[in-house]
């Protein structure tokens, strides 16, 4: 990922430094879970730690250049290293990767850093939860128009819209701890996965300190459906991002202005028209969740290797797993800044309802001709053709409303009291349920409405 979407947090996770230690530490491990049941001396063990930590530590720019020099000769990457690794433990060095095959290393190694990484992305999601459940409750009661087909509904709570995503993104929380749960694996099992030259006590020692669990069965390389899921998850959380971006983007269009993202001192919307406030924040979030989705086709891709392996997957994996853990972190932390500043206009979302003369009311006003005694279908007739005079005439020196209108036809005159018309169009009567909802969502309703 280009640095402009890059937190260097989440990139120091996919650095050459942060892998080579890990491969240092799946190794020394290794090593140690050797010494322990007698395959190698326990002072090589020993010598093995010890040295290898303080390379680790004193790990710099020349230790990088020294691997690239050797992976140009030997043309692979886990000899470049242990060939450099071995330079600074010495002779104690001929037990390392001992009875191993390079994948072992290498796909412990990414789940390692699949699960570094996903730990950061939850966090984020924390964030976004966080910045959703205040906005919620802060306009529980913010009266706003809901919207079916981008056209007028009936009245909803704005904080009930909000509730919704916070929903949404809390099953996304917890489809990314299935997804960690499943990527959380260690395979040290040797050439194609039979333990014939290392012992599955390795494995399993290896696993326990690093926080996985072995591998059911390796086949020399961890299975991809498991990555496979793990970027399918990624990508729902991405297509939740969007849905929330680009509700925030219909709402700061010009006809509509009922939130707008927050517009920060001496910013610029445009070069050439100096009045613009763009929703930069939310089409750039639509973007970039269209690239955390579009990795989902080679991860699923991946799953088909040959026999018991081959190296097609890794190429695609270089890319997509830094890319789409780091495109989705700047993601994440963007959307959560972007909901807790977004600004909102409460007079305007209550114009919005008013600006179709009270049509929004129709489905209450149907619901009130049926309680007197009209025949749904007649009262649906008759809610329709007021509503489709108010509609036409919108804007009209000769328009009326729709409670003016529905006040005028003799099929409602007389049949149902004013009262009841006007009780109808009460928007307040919307939201009269609401801590129902917010009480499954949050596990609580909130303070009552002052």
């Amino acid at each position: 990922m280009v640095p402009r979407y890059t937190r260097p947090v989440m990139a120091a996770i996919w650095s050459p430094e942060n892998r080579y230690r890990i491969w240092f530490e799946i190794e020394a491990l290794a090593c140690e879970a050797m010494a322990e049941y007698g395959a190698i001396p326990a002072e090589a063990a020993k010598t093995i730690r010890e040295k290898g930590d303080a390379a680790m530590a004193a790990f710099s720019q020349a230790d990088l250049d020294r691997i690239d020099e050797i992976e140009a000769e030997t043309r692979h990457d886990v000899i470049a290293f242990l060939t450099w690794l071995a330079e600074k433990v010495g002779p104690d060095s001929r037990f390392v990767h001992l009875g191993m095959t390079s994948s072992d290393v290498l796909d412990t190694c990414l789940s390692v850093q699949m699960v570094q990484a996903t730990d950061l992305l939850l966090q984020d999601v924390d964030a976004v939860l966080a910045a959703l459940k205040r906005r919620a409750f802060e306009h529980k009661y913010t009266l706003t128009i809901g919207r079916s087909h981008a056209i007028h509904a009936e009245p909803t709570s704005f904080g009930l819209k909000i509730a919704g995503h916070y929903a949404e993104f809390a099953r996304n929380r917890e489809r990314l701890v299935r997804a960690r749960e499943e990527i959380a694996v260690c395979a040290i099992s040797g050439a194609v996965g039979t333990y014939a030259h290392i012992d599955p006590r390795v494995e399993d020692y290896v696993a326990k300190k690093l926080g996985l669990k072995p591998e059911d069965v390796s086949t020399q390389v961890i299975p991809r459906d498991r990555h496979a899921a793990y970027f399918c998850a990624l990508a729902v959380i991405a297509s939740g991002i969007e849905r929330l971006a680009t509700e925030v983007r219909h709402l700061q269009r010009s006809e509509v202005r009922e939130a707008e993202e927050f517009f920060h001192k001496g910013q610029k919307g445009s070069s050439a028209m100096p009045h613009k406030r763009n929703p930069v924040l939310s089409e750039n979030l639509t973007g970039l969740a269209r690239l955390v989705r579009s990795h989902v086709i080679p991860a699923l891709e991946n799953v088909a290797l040959w026999h018991e392996r081959d190296i097609s997957h890794s190429s695609v994996e270089r890319n997509i797993c830094p890319d789409g853990t780091i495109g989705l972190d700047f993601a994440l932390m963007r959307l959560a800044g972007m909901m807790e500043k977004l600004v909102v206009y409460p007079d305007q979302m209550q114009a919005n309802i008013e600006s179709l003369g009270g049509v929004v009311h129709s489905g209450e006003v149907l619901l009130a001709l049926a309680r007197a005694g009209i025949l749904r279908e007649d009262a649906y007739r008759i809610v329709q053709r007021n509503a489709m005079e108010t509609w036409t005439k919108l804007g009209h020196k000769d328009g009326k409303t729709f409670r003016e209108n529905l006040a005028a036809d003799p099929e409602v005159a007389g049949r149902v009291p004013a009262e009841v018309l006007d009780a109808a169009m009460d928007s307040n009567a919307h939201l009269g349920k609401i801590d129902h909802t917010f009480t499954r969502v949050f596990g609580e309703a909130g303070p009552a409405r002052s």
